[in-house]
């Protein structure tokens, strides 16, 4: 079967699909291609806490009113450390801005929606995915769905995630590869229960950090710091809830809450991006590019990010035949993507545990006390946590 395209996308996440999305409101064609099912796509349970450029891009492009409707907006987080809390007012301290809790797979699933009631098409569970002649006027996407199929289009955006074909599929050589391995993970669990704070508390303790996180009213998302190395079938749930009231005690009588697991799992954390983040009319997006620890809650917003730049520049490709904004794509991007490293890095390496040494832990403790007794040191967490304006492209 042989189609033709504008923009072929590769990968029905976030990126891919917020794409083709915000290339439909501007009139441009896409089709997206899918290695996996589409109940996979949206039951994928995955970090959920979105900036406010975010939310409000949803909002405006139509795609946000479940999101309004259920999603969760906290106003800061607290940084818990010597069993005391200390909140940050992310609207004080930010201009008005605050955060939008609500799951990926929700995401997920408001834009497949969205989509589908568009006439957008996506292909799901298809096999063999490879693109050709990136670097011609015509590439082109080659995959196998019930038989073979060809999509011609003017560009390809991978949007397929680390483990995808996008980004093998550039010449070794070309990409420079920047990349951090910690020696740290996190075990996280899924548990029904309603969370034990109204937001999110960032914890750092003697054993190790931990984080109390949420889903939904009813349902709490909850992180240890482990080996990467732990085999999570040595983990009970009474080990699990041992450990989180241990890590999580304060000295004000506040209490955890304990419910029942649904999902456990063992995350690794590294930091990864790559220069350029293009190569021919192959784009990459999203964690094709770039991986950040979980920490500072960044990897859909960065992905959501890209995406906008590259939706904006086909829009001036189509309606004024600009090139500009296309060559100079990574150069943006990469600006956004080196701060968001900082950021995540240095939030994973201050709230952490590590094998430094006493000096390194007393460092940390000093540095959590000096950004909760700083408003200057605040209003710098705030402002990245919220998220960093957009440059002016």
């Amino acid at each position: 079967m042989h189609m033709r395209t504008q923009i072929g996308i590769v990968g029905a996440g976030p990126a891919g699909l917020m794409l083709s999305h915000l290339l439909h409101l501007q009139g441009i064609e896409s089709i997206i291609i899918e290695n996996r099912g589409r109940e996979y796509c949206e039951n994928r349970v995955r970090a959920g806490v979105l900036e406010q450029g975010t939310a409000d891009l949803f909002v405006e492009s139509g795609v946000g009113e479940r999101m309004q409707r259920e999603g969760l907006i906290h106003h800061g987080i607290y940084l818990r450390f010597r069993g005391r809390d200390h909140h940050l007012n992310f609207p004080e301290l930010t201009g008005g801005k605050s955060i939008m809790v609500y799951s990926q797979h929700d995401v997920v699933k408001d834009l497949i929606a969205a989509r589908l009631k568009d006439g957008g098409q996506i292909f799901f569970d298809v096999k063999d995915v490879a693109v050709h002649d990136i670097t011609s006027s015509a590439p082109r996407i080659r995959f196998q769905g019930g038989e073979s199929h060809e999509i011609d289009c003017d560009y390809i955006a991978g949007c397929d995630g680390f483990h995808g074909i996008s980004r093998p599929s550039i010449p070794a050589g070309i990409l420079r590869v920047f990349e951090k391995t910690y020696p740290f993970a996190w075990l996280g669990i899924l548990a029904q229960v309603a969370p034990s704070c109204d937001e999110l508390v960032y914890t750092r303790h003697e054993r190790g950090f931990a984080l109390l996180s949420m889903r939904s009213p009813d349902t709490s998302r909850l992180y240890l710091q482990c080996d990467p190395s732990e085999d999570i079938e040595e983990w009970s749930d009474d080990r699990i809830w041992n450990e989180l009231r241990l890590r999580t005690a304060t000295d004000n009588g506040w209490t955890l809450k304990e419910g029942r697991i649904s999902q456990k799992g063992v995350t690794a954390m590294r930091s990864f991006l790559v220069e350029p983040m293009q190569y021919g009319r192959l784009f990459l997006m999203g964690d094709a590019a770039h991986i950040v620890p979980p920490t500072g809650a960044k990897g859909l917003n960065l992905a959501v990010a890209d995406v906008r730049i590259f939706a904006q520049a086909l829009d001036l490709f189509y309606k004024q035949g600009r090139t500009d904004l296309l060559e100079r794509y990574s150069e943006i991007c990469l600006r956004r993507v080196w701060k968001v490293q900082r950021f995540s890095w240095w939030m994973t390496s201050m709230l952490h545990r590590s094998d430094e040494g006493e000096f390194s832990e007393r460092v940390h403790l000093a540095e959590l006390d000096y950004v909760t007794s700083s408003r200057a040191a605040s209003t710098s967490l705030a402002e990245n946590y919220v998220g960093l304006p957009f440059d002016p492209v």
